[in-house]
């Protein structure tokens, strides 16, 4: 991932239209790291065998993979540390293959100040094709209280 430092975004930060990028090159062993915390060893993600005779030639990696780069930006970038998730859709609209690499986007749409919630679109390209792309909804915490001097 090309942004591996986190910011620190509160409620009152925030603004509709603001977007945060990072890109990942899908290695090998995240694949088959993934297969391993997930349980999920379908042998689409981890059998070249197998994968070629499927409508997509060749071994794709996992969707909620690609998915879970969107909490990453979420979680690291924008808002960052903090925000804790209430829902997530998503939509798979094309596969990614080993060595693809994808482009995460989240991107500030509705702000409400009741609950301090924050809609994002999150969206995942492989050379500029988007092949997943779905709506967050967070909860970000409000900037703190300054502290008043006590003597």
């Amino acid at each position: 991932m090309n942004k591996p430092t986190f910011q620190i975004l509160y409620f009152e930060d925030l603004s509709v239209g603001m977007r945060e990028t990072i890109s990942k090159t899908v290695q090998n062993e995240d694949v088959i790291g993934f297969a391993e915390l997930s349980g999920d060893h379908n042998p689409i993600h981890l059998s070249e065998h197998f994968a070629r005779k499927t409508r997509f030639g060749g071994r794709i990696v996992h969707g909620l993979y690609t998915a879970s780069l969107i909490s990453a930006v979420i979680g690291m970038r924008l808002p960052g540390p903090g925000s804790v998730y209430i829902s997530q859709s998503l939509n798979f609209l094309g596969p990614v293959k080993i060595g693809d690499v994808i482009e995460v986007s989240v991107e500030v749409v509705e702000l409400t100040e009741k609950g301090r919630r924050v809609r994002l679109h999150c969206e995942c390209r492989v050379g500029g094709k988007v092949v997943l792309e779905g709506e967050g909804v967070l909860s970000v915490p409000p900037a703190p209280k300054p502290r008043l001097a006590t003597a």
